[in-house]
């Protein structure tokens, strides 16, 4: 199945618009192909208002997250791929979703092989 972290973000930010508040994205601007004005990142992270009137053709898809914004006055365009959602709140309130980061020394989910041989039992007193 797809993931489903794009739908997530696309119904979260618009229960956040109906309820009168605005949409923050935040970011792990250290991911790789992640496009933003380097001059907001903080910590390695950037928290981006993505209502409306803040951007332009925002555009939530399966991989990616990619819309125009101006930056004082100038016009970047923004593009982080969707491991690079940490989370979308409501500026107001702080509602909304925060995702799970996957840490590098996460444990392989593979199975493992099963050894050959006679079982073991140890009796522990």
């Amino acid at each position: 199945m797809n993931s489903s972290t794009p739908y997530i973000i696309r119904a979260i930010n618009e229960w956040i618009l109906d309820n009168g508040c605005t949409p923050y994205l935040v970011l792990d601007a250290t991911e790789e192909e992640v496009s933003v004005p380097q001059d907001y990142v903080k910590d390695g992270q950037i928290v981006l208002n993505i209502s409306a009137a803040a951007v332009r053709d925002l555009v939530i898809e399966e991989g990616h997250i990619m819309f125009s914004g101006r930056f004082q006055g100038r016009v970047h365009e923004v593009y982080a791929p969707i491991r690079a959602v940490l989370g979308i709140v409501a500026k107001e309130n702080g509602e909304g979703v925060w995702f799970p980061r996957e840490e590098d020394d996460a444990p392989d989910p593979s199975p493992q092989p099963k050894s050959k041989g006679k079982p073991h039992l140890k009796l522990v007193k």
